[in-house]
């Protein structure tokens, strides 16, 4: 029997989960750390696909509406966007050359819409007529394990605090986009952290795990 179109997206984050790993594995064995661009770009590959395919513009357009009022939600994103801003201040200087930063700023700038759309917005859309905490916890838990994939080939992205920490992250930005109707938001704290961050340099391990 032929999946309808909710089960075929409430699906979808298991099979991106599975080939997150399988890219992880598979090509990290000659890749090492740098495999981390094949699993995003290929990570963004398949959530533009379903964003698309099961989203569409006008999906895209109310994910990106305005929102009034709803001040506290927009401060607690903004919150979350700045824990990693310690973690930038004391390792920026590893972003001097174009092979580290160009990745950083490219993830910073289109990750937190590809991911948005897909994790918060076309996820929790499709599990809207499930208890709130119901759909927050399937798309946070969902999210963590995902991230937990770059933990494969890189120490800095590895352990059990930086699946808790993401799994919170994406808690929290579920609810801000139910609570305001928009990822604007959202969009804005994910592109903080991703900034903040230093992805590249966090993939590649160039500063030790813990070293804040």
């Amino acid at each position: 029997m032929a999946l309808t179109k909710r089960e075929l997206v409430i699906a979808s984050p298991f099979l991106i989960i599975a080939v997150n790993f399988a890219v992880a594995f598979g090509f990290g064995e000659f890749m090492g750390k740098w495999v981390f661009i094949p699993m995003i770009g290929i990570g963004w590959a398949l959530w533009l696909f379903f964003i698309f395919k099961y989203g569409g513009k006008e999906s895209i357009t109310n994910w990106l509406m305005k929102v009034r009022g709803a001040f506290g939600w927009k401060l607690i994103a903004v919150i979350v966007g700045l824990i990693p801003l310690p973690l930038f201040l004391m390792h920026y200087q590893l972003l001097d050359h174009w092979t580290i930063w160009l990745p950083w700023i490219l993830l910073a700038l289109f990750n937190p819409f590809i991911e948005e759309f897909y994790w918060r917005g076309l996820l929790l859309d499709y599990t809207k007529t499930w208890s709130n905490w119901g759909s927050v916890l399937f798309t946070g838990i969902l999210f963590a394990i995902n991230h937990a994939a770059f933990g494969v080939n890189s120490v800095v992205n590895s352990g059990f605090e930086l699946v808790i920490s993401t799994l919170i992250m994406g808690i929290v930005w579920a609810w801000v986009y139910k609570k305001t109707n928009s990822l604007r938001w959202t969009i804005f704290s994910h592109f903080l952290v991703d900034f903040f961050g230093v992805s590249a340099a966090a993939f590649l391990d160039l500063y030790e795990k813990g070293n804040w």
